[in-house]
């Protein structure tokens, strides 16, 4: 019965996603209004009532009101907020409707398959959220399809945006927003009808707005996302990576070949999974130290954006001003060659046999202290910006025919690596930076140190 009465629940969360069907037919004044009324509405059922039997999803349950529709119902209300206060052409129509469907059908669908996982492991009655490669993929697929054909749907009967769009186009923008739903999805642990939605959204208006500098070939999109989202999946199961991971592996895979090419995901690929190697390099020396990274090395979500995010922004440019392509570059494999390097410095220094020292005060230190080095780990710091460097040189024919670039990367991959050892002996030590921060803050400084060093040999 429990069984039934969940697959029931989430049949209607599906079917409440045909609503977008209506959006080019009514004024979004319309819209905005009726989703504020109808989220007061269902507010107002409690624990007990027929409608909350009927529409409770696990967060209500605890909640003991319909929290979850509530909201899923008032970030629509503000997303058509949006689209009104900066015109549709701006914010367009077709983009709310993408969202919408993402968040009914594409989690929808997935979370059917984590209910019947549910069943499975006799865990119905936990109130506990499974989540599942199976589900993830469910997801990816079925976001992009519906919001692909919503879209279609919707542009065609408003034809609102200034210029024509090609369907290329919206389905480049709907897949970049059920990979960032169904990422969403998969590091949320209650209900998620407000971040799914509102995320999926502001990634489809972002490169919304970028549209002029992609074009781009459905057929060959397909292939990319294939491509790197089996890349995160094999990461997935050699225990690589968590499925958090795997998902910003591919939305960044996707981003980064479409903005710039293959070769630089390549490049991003070898810090992957150089550090990976590494990572398990005299690991139960580093277990028995205290040093090793935890869940056996698997990375999450917040280690991949941690050390690409600098490098995925500047690919991004890289495709939005291709005539400054060899600046950007630079600065790009820089932010890489500090990840390759900072990861390997703390993976292999840490197995050093004397002790690091504080890089602020030269004082020994416990092996793996914040902001500690060692001669082995700036070994290892070079030998992963080299490593970097190589790769760029023989995958890029850009850094083949500016070989000066090659000591530009490794300069600012060291320098880079360096920069996050001092943050790390300072604000992390304070408790202002966790690693994640530092990380990011060291691969952006690799990346202006690599910039600002084309910028002074190549002029």
């Amino acid at each position: 019965m429990k069984l039934m009465q969940e697959y029931k629940t989430q049949s209607i969360y599906i079917f409440l996603g045909l609503i977008a069907l209506l959006f080019p037919f009514f004024k979004p004044v319309y819209f905005l209004l009726a989703f504020i009324v109808f989220a007061f509405v269902f507010s107002r059922f409690k624990s007990g009532s027929s409608v909350f039997s009927l529409l409770a999803r696990e967060s209500d349950i605890i909640a003991g009101n319909l929290i979850s529709l509530t909201q899923l119902l008032l970030i629509m209300a503000f997303l058509f907020f949006i689209g009104i206060i900066l015109n549709f052409d701006k914010f367009p129509l077709f983009i709310i409707g993408g969202a919408f469907t993402i968040t009914t059908l594409g989690d929808g669908l997935a979370d059917m398959i984590n209910i019947y996982d549910k069943a499975k492991k006799e865990k119905l009655h936990d109130n506990i959220k499974i989540y599942s490669a199976k589900s993830s993929i469910v997801f990816l697929i079925s976001g992009s399809i519906f919001a692909f054909l919503f879209c279609v749907w919707i542009y065609y009967f408003t034809l609102e945006a200034p210029y024509g769009i090609p369907y290329g186009m919206l389905f480049f923008l709907a897949v970049l927003g059920a990979l960032t739903g169904a990422l969403l999805e998969s590091i949320t642990k209650n209900e998620d009808n407000i971040i799914i939605p509102f995320g999926s959204a502001m990634t489809m208006w972002l490169f919304y707005n970028f549209r002029y500098s992609y074009d781009v070939d459905t057929l060959y999109l397909i292939k990319v996302l294939i491509f790197a989202f089996i890349l995160g999946y094999l990461s997935y199961r050699a225990r690589i990576a968590d499925i958090s991971a795997m998902l910003s592996a591919t939305l960044i895979g996707v981003i980064i070949i479409i903005s710039s090419d293959i070769s630089s995901f390549f490049v991003l690929l070898t810090f992957f999974l150089l550090g990976s190697l590494f990572t398990r390099y005299k690991y139960s020396y580093k277990l028995a130290h205290g040093t090793a990274e935890k869940k056996g090395g698997v990375r999450g979500y917040k280690n991949v954006f941690s050390n690409s995010l600098a490098a995925l922004a500047i690919a991004v440019a890289i495709g939005i001003f291709p005539t400054h392509r060899l600046l950007l570059l630079s600065a790009f494999l820089g932010s890489i060659a500090t990840a390759c390097g900072d990861t390997l410095a703390s993976e292999i220094g840490e197995t050093y046999s004397k002790e690091p020292r504080m890089i602020t005060t030269f004082q020994k230190v416990k092996p793996g202290t914040d902001g500690g080095i060692s001669p082995l780990g700036e070994f290892a710091a070079f030998f992963g910006a080299n490593a970097i460097a190589f790769m760029a040189f023989i995958l890029i024919p850009d850094i083949r025919n500016n070989a000066y670039i090659l000591l530009i990367v490794i300069a600012g991959g060291f320098i880079g690596t360096n920069i996050d050892s001092v943050l790390g002996a300072t604000f992390q030590q304070k408790g202002y930076l966790t690693n994640n921060g530092v990380n990011l803050l060291a691969t952006i400084s690799g990346a202006i140190v690599s910039g600002v060093l084309y910028h002074l040999m190549g002029s």
